[in-house]
């Protein structure tokens, strides 16, 4: 759920682009209506209004084939991007030089860096007080739009249904999310908390979630090809990355001058307009002879990606307000109401709250044992998130769960007991964040007794409540399995294994059956999002707190229970599960977010089910899989299972998964593959590659069988042999100064570079990936006479070989060189393990393209170059998502916006000067491959040498 700095990126192009730098880019003054003056980090700009001017869209042939294609306009103002040479103000990296030159002038500590944003114009005087609703609302105010109730109140509407679109659906469904985000941020009490970082520092101010919902709706319709240009292209960048919590304690400081609020609300206003002109007017939405159906092959699949991750921040922001201090923030006209519970409940003791008075006894209830088939059918007519489709069955053995989340008021106990202050109920790195932040009980617990005394309100986000105890604990992954480990030590867990968190397979058993995986994938209407607001979701048999019916929490026996006796196994809280957010088979990304969900196969993030009050949308599908980092605070509980078998959960490991990769190895971690399928092996550890590259790297070997490198012929390519040797070489030509007279070999294969390269250093260190390759070099080193290696002739047909060491590599020059297995993606991790040193020279041939993250090579390459050291790049820029996923590649690709060519090796330049390298040598080098006897690969490398 939570959206990782490479998960919230805009667009495939702009992972490589923002990591090298980007040139300036600003919207242009040409073309404009009206305009006015705003001073943006301390230079002015023209920011356009538009006024009878016409927004561009992107040729309609550029994605349509049946559509009307002819002449369309819009009612809204041209933006562009142009190049402004010498605009040093441009990016984020421009608000936070002018973050610190104001330091410097204004004596601010670091931690009152963000103070520098306070006191302009009138910020704090209109936002102070309950909100006027015909100034702050930039779209439809609540009373007239969708979803609002009769008593005033907005919630949000079904989810759209995708094969029958029409404009005003599209409309209404947009009007709802953009008022519900404005109606929350109605609930800010001044400016401060727009530019105060949260109280654990690891997430954007609440300006920047302020213009980057918006942002996103800009950005992907233009990498759909709906939009064509930015509407501000300054705020589309600082709006652009949103952050992920990847450590506890990975502070992130947001010391940079943001803009004014009334500078973003008036680009929230453009962008209402930009993207309603464009729900009404598009050609791709015309509904004049029937509804439109809209699929992930749609332009405006962009459009419904923008509704849904509007709400995804809609509930994530509401946490951030929840952390808030309380006196800057004020309950929103037109919010929904808190469960009437908190109203009713005066009179609820602040501590020692009593079993069965205070809040329900939570029994254990036997499920039987069942299986689960997990995924959200590609044709099922409503948005997915790229992670929700694609399959797996679980087998989920017999277990027991609790009849409903753990309340208040049994997490008291763990905490009057001291299950805070104990190290054994905690996992290493749970007990260092919980000693790192101090944390004594749930943080949304408010102490009002002195010290010890164990008194507690409760805040939600809007309101301090007396403290409900039968509601459902709020609290972190961590804190949950603390409290399982607590309650298996004082009571004993029901079976042979201690007590757990559910699963997501587990999940699913226990939901209600007529809202479950199976019956919504035979009846659209059975995921009951699909049908029922918000004001309708606590109705009849099934009802649940979901869909934003309330703003808080309710007591967890307030809802009947689902079929197998289990309260809430929808709605109230999120439950943190065992499972690590993790790919199903055949998982995609959808080009429009091509890094939605990879970033986080890292087995890092843990899985959440069954959303909150305040989660809408695609979030509360039965189809939803969302995450969290184990010290994430979200509206998330736990439910307490044990089992006598393993938790049918999966597991990932920190690392290893990225992409179809990680669907590929999550099913072979299973046992449902193996790496020896044809379209899933790694194709660098089969028999056949060793064997290839055995004879790329030594040539010299079949000699004595009488077998060439190539077949003997007119016009033979025998240039093309001998690729490693020469690689070597060129390092070596290039002179690099001595400083340690040591060499790299990165990617070094089965060796041959690294032996040439010992001819002219004293050591050389040689790492590849490959654990096959490695040892073969390894036993070329050896001298092992043993090692033979199979050339193909023809068909079937092969001829065994001696490996051999080439000419001049004696014993001696072997023993120089150093190889293991590494990763060139993790240089830094290598070297604070002493692994690798810094060298005069290093070579990486035909390496660059085949890496899953060529930047985190590049990055760092010059820690580990000597001053005056060379390193020699070598690398056809063959592109192949099977290695690289596409986000990641250099270039190649088309500029999803501007439609410009994006060259890898344009880009490998800026890349290295940029990290101090300079270009001293430049040239193509050709290898040959041997395929069979009459078949080989011919490979045009480009070679560069940088000092």
């Amino acid at each position: 759920m939570m959206l990782s700095p490479a998960a919230a990126r805009m667009g495939t192009v702009w992972t490589t682009l923002r990591q090298i730098g980007k040139g300036s880019r600003r919207y242009s003054s040409a073309a404009m209506g009206s305009r006015r003056e705003t001073v943006v980090l301390g230079k002015k700009s023209s920011l356009a209004i538009g006024s009878g001017g016409r927004h561009s869209y992107a040729p309609a042939s550029a994605f349509l084939s049946s559509w009307d294609t002819g002449r369309w306009k819009s009612t809204m103002a041209s933006y562009t991007d142009s190049d402004d040479e010498g605009d040093e103000s441009f990016g984020a990296s421009a608000g936070h030089a002018q973050a610190a030159k104001a330091r410097n002038m204004n004596s601010f500590s670091h931690e009152e860096a963000w103070m520098i944003n306070l006191g302009r114009e009138d910020n704090n005087a209109w936002l102070t007080g309950t909100r006027d609703a015909d100034e702050w609302f930039t779209g439809l105010k609540p009373e007239i739009c969708p979803g609002v109730d009769a008593k005033g109140n907005i919630r949000s509407l079904p989810l759209p249904r995708l094969d029958s679109v029409t404009r005003q659906s599209a409309k209404d469904y947009f009007d709802n999310s953009w008022t519900l985000y404005e109606t929350l941020f109605a609930g800010l009490k001044g400016e401060e908390y727009f530019y105060r970082p949260p109280v654990h520092g690891l997430r954007h101010p609440q300006i920047f979630y302020y213009g980057h919902t918006a942002c996103l709706y800009v950005n992907k319709l233009r990498v759909a090809g709906v939009l064509e240009k930015p509407v501000n292209a300054y705020f589309e960048s600082i709006f652009e990355v949103g952050v992920d919590e990847m450590l506890w304690d990975d502070m992130h400081k947001n010391d940079m001058l943001w803009p004014t609020v009334r500078e973003v609300h008036e680009y929230r206003k453009q962008v209402y307009d930009v993207v309603s002109d464009a729900i009404m007017n598009h050609p791709s939405l015309d509904d004049s002879n029937g509804s439109v159906k809209v699929d992930q092959s749609h332009p405006m699949w962009a459009l419904f990606m923008g509704f849904e991750h509007e709400r995804i921040h809609l509930e994530t922001s509401s946490v951030l307000f929840r952390e808030a201090p309380y006196h800057l923030v004020q309950k929103p006209s037109s919010w929904p109401p808190v469960h009437p519970s908190a109203y009713n409940n005066k009179d609820s003791p602040t501590s020692n709250p009593v079993e069965g008075i205070d809040y329900p006894t939570n029994t254990m209830i036997a499920v039987q044992k069942d299986n689960v088939d997990l995924g959200k059918p590609a044709d099922f007519p409503s948005y997915g998130w790229d992670n929700e489709y694609g399959e797996r069955t679980m087998d989920v053995p017999d277990f027991f769960a609790s009849e409903h989340m753990v309340t208040n008021g049994e997490f008291y106990q763990f905490v009057k007991e001291g299950g805070y202050r104990n190290k054994e109920y905690w996992c290493e790195d749970g007990w260092a964040w919980r000693t790192h932040r101090n944390i004594k009980w749930p943080f949304f617990w408010e102490q009002v007794g002195p010290a010890g005394s164990h008194e507690y309100n409760l805040r939600t986000i809007f309101e301090v409540v007396p403290m409900p105890w039968n509601w459902p604990v709020d609290c972190t992954y961590y804190e949950a399995k603390a409290f399982c480990r607590w309650k298996t030590e004082k009571d004993g867990s029901p079976t042979s294994k201690p007590y757990r968190l559910l699963t997501e397979a587990e999940h699913h058993v226990i939901r209600h059956k007529d809202h479950s995986l199976e019956a919504a994938k035979n009846d659209v209407n059975a995921d009951k999002v699909m049908v029922t607001s918000g004001e309708d979701f606590p109705i009849g048999s099934t009802g649940s707190n979901l869909n934003l019916a309330f703003s808080s929490q309710n007591p967890v026996d307030y809802f009947a229970p689902s079929h197998t006796g289990h309260r809430d196994t929808t709605g109230n809280a999120w439950e943190w599960t065992e499972d690590h957010f993790n790919p199903l088979n055949g998982f995609e990304v959808h080009h429009v977010y091509d890094d939605f969900s990879t970033p986080c196969f890292d087995g890092k993030h843990s899985m959440i089910v069954g959303g909150s009050f305040i989660s809408t949308g695609d979030e509360a599908s039965v189809f939803a899989r969302f995450h969290f980092r184990p010290h994430f605070l979200q509206h998330s509980g736990f439910r307490l299972v044990a089992s006598d078998t393993d938790a049918p959960a999966t597991h990932l490991f920190a690392g290893n998964f990225e992409g179809q990769a990680a669907a590929r190895d999550a099913a072979v971690a299973r046992g449902e593959m193996s790496m020896t399928d044809d379209k899933q092996e790694n194709v660098y550890e089969t028999d056949e590659s060793l064997h290839m590259y055995l004879g790329l790297h030594y040539p010299s070997s079949g000699e004595a069988e009488g077998i060439p490198p190539i077949l003997p012929h007119a016009q033979s390519p025998v240039h093309g042999t001998h690729f490693p040797q020469r690689v070597a070489k060129l390092l070596t030509s290039l002179d690099p100064k001595p400083t340690s007279n040591t060499a790299l070999d990165m990617g070094c294969s089965v060796g041959g570079a690294s032996f040439e390269l010992a001819k002219s250093f004293d050591h050389v260190d040689a790492f590849d990936f490959s654990g096959s390759f490695v040892d073969a070099a390894k036993q070329m080193q050896a001298g092992d006479k043993t090692m033979k290696f199979k050339i193909p002739v023809e068909a079937e047909l092969f001829e065994e070989v001696d490996a051999v060491l080439e000419p001049g590599v004696t014993h001696e020059i072997a023993e120089k060189v150093n190889f293991f297995v590494g990763d060139a993606c993790k240089l830094e991790e290598m070297t604070s393990q002493g692994k690798i040193g810094s060298y005069d020279g290093i070579i990486m041939s035909n390496l660059l393209c085949r890496l899953p993250d060529p930047m985190a090579c590049l990055n760092g390459l010059n820690s580990i170059v000597n001053p005056s050291g060379v390193v020699v790049m070598i690398t056809p820029f063959s592109w192949l998502t099977e290695f690289t996923p596409r986000g990641k590649w250099l270039g190649g690709f088309y500029d999803p916006v501007s439609k410009e060519p994006i060259r890898s090796q344009d880009v490998l330049q800026k890349v290295m000067e940029e990290r101090g390298f300079d270009l001293i040598h430049e040239e193509e080098i050709p290898l040959v491959i041997r395929e069979h006897a009459r078949k080989y690969q011919y490979i045009v490398s480009r070679a560069t040498g940088w000092r």
